[in-house]
């Protein structure tokens, strides 16, 4: 399992988030939850930050979640050029897919990621955006959207949301993952969940139990 550890909290001056979990490919660290209902498919946010401890391989899954088989699968990843690869898929075939131009190879920093999908909207680039501390992602290698009112495998019943590994866990994260965050309802920019520091600019956690998380 992995191990909460107060030593590697996101820290500023005003809030902390005072523990972090551990996961280690060699011991195949992950959290799962299987939903018990069907609630939004169409529109919700994921929050989290994250710490890498491992450049150089594929972190496959951060974040993810299937029905098993070829059925619906949602996957956040950094390939192993370290790009972020979100993909999203249906019976085998391609739903949506964002791959980075921007690599993510500091191991010393923490790194913010929100993802917001509101599938209705009638802009494609506006149906799945990803944020970055604070700052939205709009240059990527491939781009691919969803279609409107695309119906996401995501908060449908006995669905299982996965951190650090796949059913086959392999391969998996190497990193450390703090506050992570399902907005059921809800499309949300980064404000929800962080600010910029006044004084230094850099983008810090806020607190977080005020919002509204829907039903799963």
């Amino acid at each position: 399992m992995p191990l909460i550890l107060g030593t590697n909290s996101i820290k500023d001056t005003s809030f902390n988030v005072d523990r972090s979990l551990r996961f280690n490919s060699g011991s195949s660290d992950s959290i799962t939850r299987t939903n018990g209902s069907t609630t939004n498919r169409r529109t919700f946010t994921v929050s989290f930050w994250l710490k890498k401890t491992s450049i150089t391989t594929e972190q496959h899954p951060i974040f993810a979640g299937d029905l098993g088989g070829s059925h619906p699968y949602f996957d956040f990843r950094f390939d192993d050029t370290q790009i972020i690869n979100w993909y999203g898929s249906n019976n085998g075939n391609e739903e949506f897919n964002l791959k980075t131009n921007r690599v993510f190879r500091d191991p010393n920093a923490w790194y913010h990621f929100v993802l917001a999908i509101d599938t209705t909207q009638g802009t494609d680039t506006n149906r799945i955006k990803l944020y970055v501390n604070g700052v939205q992602e709009t240059s990527f290698s491939k781009s691919n959207y969803p279609s409107q009112n695309f119906d996401t495998p995501f908060n449908v019943s006995g669905y299982e949301v996965q951190w650090g590994a796949i059913r086959n866990n392999s391969p998996t994260l190497n990193g450390y993952l703090a506050e992570m965050v399902l907005i059921d309802g809800q499309q949300l920019d980064p404000t929800s969940f962080g600010e910029f520091d006044s004084d230094s600019g850099i983008w810090k956690p806020i607190d977080v139990s005020g919002l509204t998380f829907g039903n799963n």
